[in-house]
């Protein structure tokens, strides 16, 4: 008990920074049966009671609680009816609202509704008429409806749920019994989003014209080229301003949140036609945001594309406005009439340049190839594979003896050629017609084609696939050597060399730097798993579980036969493998290493580390991310920065670092040829 304390809160000094009542209103609904029974009900912000003053001559006001009402009986007439609004520090506030009382039906009653731009299923309603004292509208979407009430002079507001065309009935009522019925139909549509293709049946394209530019939605009248819809966008400029033009109120927010190029087709009369795609603000048009793109094509359609990479993603905006050949007059003729359609958002693939290694399976890369010679090169599908992607050659009739194709632009590889001292072969799968047909492959300098390497092999399969392998420390006699000073970055492919064209068919696929095996029967780098020979004993730690297994994702860049399948089990987070080299590793020369590897799941974390064999503490290790799931990838680990004095003899492997595993398809992952270059 005694710790107990009274606690007093007398402290009102926030009664002083109240403020006065404000935005005092008051409801007047009368009864229909000529007795001008009036109930009143007033309300406001920061008001705890209200004085009434009726304006017929009664001396004394009523006083009113918030919330509360108020019945008067009054003759008929026009009554300023006043209210004082007092809050609880004694603040007033005084307003003065019109009363009439008619026992006659309401007259003159006009109804005026819009729909919200920003919102097409909103719909905003307000009247005035004479005599009238009170209006009730019914919105017509619901059965057994209870109608909203509202005076002259107010705005109230409607959110519809569905579409179509619902019957609106206003009532404005007097003192009498009769009223007076205002009906109007609310057309309600889907909201117009993106993309804009003029397609949707029942939709209303409505377009606001302005300064002499005229749009409408016609008949495909040029159903052609890029662009056969049924539908299209009609512009005519008329002479006005020279801005004239037309735009469009979505029914939301344009979301630039990702994509932020437009696109839209267009016919235009001549070519350099200015075309002028504007973005704005529903309410505020200084929000807005715009690009001009000029016509390369008359009188036919073409894809325009607007870069807003730009815009102020902070700002909304409602508003498409067109505006073509802004600057100048137009005069309504076919030379100032346009057609456009499909304006839609997109983010645009950002195309990768090709490199080694080239599978034709990777996704936004650039696999163009480059024929001369009269060689004829197209896309294909394996004919072993459904869905592996090739390349299929035909030397024609009558093609040079030297017919070829360069892989890439005729500027080759965005990179340099990896040959090295240790490993001076690449590798191109073939599928032939026939056996000993000649197959030349060249690399070359893009900026000197005097610096180049050429090797030939002979095709040992017919109608099947067969990996060819390239030794440029081999080349053919009477061109150059090898020279690994020297830079290449071009790869060329000669089939059936030093024949003239007859018609044969090649397909080929998986251009690449040959995986080096192993040639003196140690466990060394690189790590292809596999040799027959060799034992890949992996020792595992903490619930991590790694073996050798038949590769069963052949896909992609690994087609090889064997891969390492590590299982993450219970244990702790850093469960993984290691495997202990016959050699220490040698980082003289070469300090990347990569290694393809193939996670359920995108950022997969991925550690390859190096240690002593005896002395754990000696290590350096480098963790990245997977960036695809359920395909194989390469990772590259970047060891520039070991130390060279230590020696190295241990690979250790860990998988999502700091997650334990649970065994499931979720922590189960395969990698594959861990090289070093």
């Amino acid at each position: 008990m005694t710790a107990c304390k009274e606690k007093i809160f007398d402290d009102i000094s926030f009664l002083e920074s109240a403020s006065a009542p404000a935005k005092m209103a008051a409801l007047f609904d009368i009864t229909q049966d000529n007795t001008g029974l009036v109930t009143i009900t007033p309300n406001g912000e920061g008001t705890s009671t209200f004085s009434v003053y009726f304006g017929d001559g009664t001396n004394t006001p009523a006083i009113v609680e918030a919330g509360k009402s108020i019945q008067h009986k009054y003759a008929e007439g026009v009554y300023n009816v006043k209210l004082i609004g007092v809050g609880v520090t004694g603040k007033s506030t005084e307003s003065t609202h019109q009363l009439t009382v008619s026992f006659k039906a309401p007259e003159n009653v006009e109804v005026t509704t819009a729909i919200e731009p920003a919102n097409p299923f909103k719909v905003k309603v307000s009247a005035k008429a004479s005599y009238e004292t009170l209006f009730k509208v019914y919105f017509g979407d619901v059965t057994n409806e209870v109608p909203q009430s509202f005076l002259e002079g107010e705005t109230i507001s409607h959110t519809y749920t569905s579409v179509g065309n619902f019957e609106m009935k206003v009532v404005a009522l007097s003192g009498g019994k009769a009223t007076t019925e205002v009906k109007k139909t609310i057309n309600i549509v889907s909201p117009i989003v993106l993309p804009l293709d003029f397609e949707t049946a029942g939709q209303i394209y409505k377009f606001s014209n302005f300064a002499g530019g005229e749009v409408t939605v016609v008949n495909n009248p040029q159903a052609s080229g890029i662009n056969t819809s049924s539908k299209v966008g009609k512009m005519v400029k008329y002479a006005g301003q020279t801005y004239g033009g037309s735009l469009i109120t979505l029914g939301g927010s344009i979301d630039f949140s990702v994509n932020k190029v437009f696109s839209m087709k267009v016919f235009s009369p001549r070519v350099g036609a200015k075309v002028l795609l504007k973005v704005e603000n529903a309410s505020n048009g200084s929000l807005n945001f715009e690009k001009e793109v000029s016509t390369t094509k008359a009188n036919t359609w073409e894809e325009l594309t607007f870069d807003y990479s730009a815009i102020n993603t902070a700002n909304t905006y409602q508003n498409i406005v067109l505006i073509f050949d802004n600057g100048t007059n137009g005069d309504g003729s076919s030379n100032f009439t346009y057609l456009f359609d499909d304006i839609k958002l997109f983010s645009p693939v950002v195309i990768s340049p090709i490199n080694l290694p080239v599978t034709f399976d990777e996704a936004n890369v650039n696999y163009t190839v480059t024929d001369f010679g009269n060689n004829s090169t197209i896309d294909g599908i394996d004919p072993t594979k459904a869905g592996n992607k090739v390349k299929i050659t035909t030397k024609p009739s009558g093609a040079e003896t030297w017919a070829g194709t360069t892989i890439g632009t005729p500027t080759g590889f965005s990179s340099a050629i990896k040959l090295t001292a240790s490993n001076t072969k690449m590798s191109v799968r073939v599928y032939s017609p026939s056996v000993g047909i000649p197959i030349r492959l060249k690399i070359e300098d893009r900026n000197n084609p005097n610096i180049s390497v050429e090797t030939e092999v002979l095709t040992k399969s017919a109608k099947a696939w067969e990996e060819l392998i390239f030794d440029f420390s081999k080349p053919v006699a009477g061109t150059n050597a090898l020279n690994l000073a020297n830079t290449y970055h071009k790869a060329s492919l000669f089939f059936d060399f030093g024949t003239v064209g007859n018609g044969k068919v090649f397909y080929w696929d998986d251009v690449q730097i040959a995986t080096v095996t192993e040639t003196n029967n140690t466990l060394s780098i690189p790590l292809t798993f596999e040799s027959t020979s060799l034992k890949y004993d992996f020792v595992n730690f903490d619930g991590g579980n790694a073996s050798v297994i038949s590769n069963p994702q052949v896909n992609g860049i690994n087609t090889s036969g064997k891969v390492v399948k590590l299982i993450k089990n219970g244990g702790q987070p850093w469960g993984g493998a290691f495997l202990s080299l016959d050699n220490p590793i040698d980082f003289s020369s070469k300090k990347t290493f990569k290694m393809k590897v193939f996670t359920p799941k995108v950022g997969t974390k991925v550690l390859l580390k190096v240690e002593n064999l005896t002395d754990g503490s000696v290590s350096f290790e480098q963790e990245l991310s997977s960036t695809k799931a359920n395909a194989w990838e390469e990772l590259i680990f970047d060891y520039s920065l070991i130390n060279t004095s230590k020696v190295y003899q241990k690979v250790v492997l860990i998988f999502d670092n700091g997650t334990k595993g649970d065994g499931s398809a979720n922590f189960t992952y395969l990698f594959d040829d861990i090289i070093l270059y």
